[in-house]
């Protein structure tokens, strides 16, 4: 899968396009997909780490480079401390909309500017390259229906994470039963790579698919 210039936020929030429909899929759990990404992104830099079932991070002075991730570290240290499960879901626009920003940036998205109600300035995104993600999508596809053996700990993390949030762009209702047993697989194949970042997500799917909200900020 294409590592390139993205994080694995960004390539969360990608996979979550509805090509067809010019649209992302799953309003409501993109959000925690994308801040769920972010997490374990810092977790496998070792930017956070766990204490306790506490995400907190390693140092003060320390940063990615990347303004999602950086955004976010500076959330979590300027914040009381919370377990994974309430990062996934508190404040999450802050993430998204860093997201979203960076990928315009990267001209993966175009901005579109428009008034909601008629009134008040808002900002939609159209997806400049469907080529691109379509592939990406295909790839998901394919990792979720072949063997586990070929998958990187990174790839196996972005699937795990897209089926927690039940993207239906990669999957059928009808797929469910059969992806099941192959996620258990993945997120075993996460545990033994990288036991660390492992346990993070294991933390955190749960909330991802999860249907209330705590704030979304």
């Amino acid at each position: 899968m294409p590592d390139g210039p993205l994080s694995l936020p960004a390539h969360l929030y990608l996979l979550a396009w509805d090509i067809p429909k010019t649209e992302v899929t799953g309003a409501d759990q993109v959000p925690r997909l994308v801040r769920a990404g972010a997490l374990i992104e810092l977790a496998r830099r070792g930017l956070l780490v766990d204490e306790d079932g506490i995400a907190t991070p390693t140092d003060l002075d320390s940063d990615t480079g990347d303004a999602v991730l950086d955004g976010l570290l500076e959330l979590v240290r300027e914040s009381r401390p919370h377990r994974w499960r309430t990062w996934v879901t508190l404040r999450t626009r802050i993430t998204l909309d860093a997201v979203r920003e960076q990928l315009a940036a990267d001209g993966y998205l175009r901005p579109r500017k428009k008034r909601a109600l008629g009134l008040f300035p808002t900002v939609d995104y159209d997806l400049e390259h469907p080529a691109a993600v379509e592939a990406l999508q295909e790839e998901v596809r394919r990792i979720l229906r072949g063997p586990t053996v070929d998958v990187s700990e990174r790839d196996a993390t972005l699937v795990v994470l897209a089926a927690a949030a039940d993207l239906r762009v990669l999957r059928t209702r009808e797929d469910a039963a059969r992806y099941e047993k192959r996620v258990e697989e993945l997120v075993e194949r996460v545990a033994v790579a990288a036991p660390a970042p492992g346990k993070v997500v294991d933390e955190v799917r749960g909330a991802v698919g999860a249907t209330s909200v705590v704030a979304g900020g």
